[in-house]
């Protein structure tokens, strides 16, 4: 019966799984926030809230500070968090490896905008998301304007989705993600903007921080190919985590 029902679905562009951390990339997050008990998030490159609407569905009710740069997706961000009082939208900023103002990238679909310029190995992929227009944005190092909002926290989770800027906010946060106990970092596995980071050249520099890699999700394929062009990495430092180590 599961083999017609998972059949019929596909036909349709559906599938058919357990809800399990090795089938299921949410069950997988799920299980890293059972097993850490974060009691903050950092949500770097918030857009419209999509990441801490997902933490709220998987159970998370600690605290999420969540930071945007665009304007409208920040507008929206803040519209997203009014009724939660566990989650604040931080003034509209980028977080990369200087305090100052910088310009951003507007990509047609919102969520591939970015400080850097866009690969045409992008655009082919993916040709909605190709850039409309700019907006300029105050920008900050993670260790300038994070410590006064992480307070008394003493499990934090940190997630960057910053488009080929993860380096940037690395290099402008090596004190708050010293701290962290657990990570999640959106990896490409091939350029995809001008100047990033490759996806081994991140991983090697928080291997370098102590963090272990703890999972991979799928994400940005090339639709004709299927070829996976961007994943996200959960890291995690076992020692942090509750009954197994020393805490700070």
């Amino acid at each position: 019966m599961r083999d017609v029902l998972r059949r019929s679905l596909r036909r349709f562009g559906y599938d058919l799984h357990r809800y399990l951390p090795v089938s299921s990339p949410d069950a997988q997050l799920q299980a890293l926030l059972d097993g850490f008990a974060p009691d903050l998030v950092l949500d770097i490159g918030a857009n419209t809230g999509q990441y801490g609407a997902l933490l709220r569905r998987l159970g998370y009710t600690g605290r999420i500070v969540s930071f945007e740069p665009l304007p409208d997706a920040h507008a929206a961000l803040v519209a997203q968090t009014a009724a939660d009082p566990r989650w604040t939208a931080a003034p509209r900023t980028a977080i990369g490896d200087h305090d100052g103002e910088i310009t951003i990238n507007i990509a047609g679909n919102s969520a591939s905008s970015s400080l850097l310029a866009m690969l045409d190995s992008h655009r082919a992929a993916a040709p909605e998301s190709a850039y409309v227009g700019t907006a300029t944005a105050p920008i900050a190092r993670l260790d300038s304007i994070a410590p006064p909002l992480i307070g008394e926290a003493r499990q934090v989770h940190v997630k960057i989705d910053t488009q080929g800027y993860e380096a940037q906010v690395l290099a402008g946060g090596a004190d708050v993600i010293a701290a962290a106990a657990t990570l999640q970092i959106e990896l490409s596995l091939t350029a995809l903007y001008a100047g990033q980071a490759s996806h081994d050249a991140l991983l090697a520099d928080l291997a370098a921080r102590g963090l272990v890699l703890w999972g991979l999700w799928p994400g940005f394929a090339e639709p004709a190919s299927g070829r996976i062009l961007q994943v996200d990495a959960l890291l995690a430092r076992p020692q942090r985590r509750p009954g197994t180590g020393r805490q700070p």
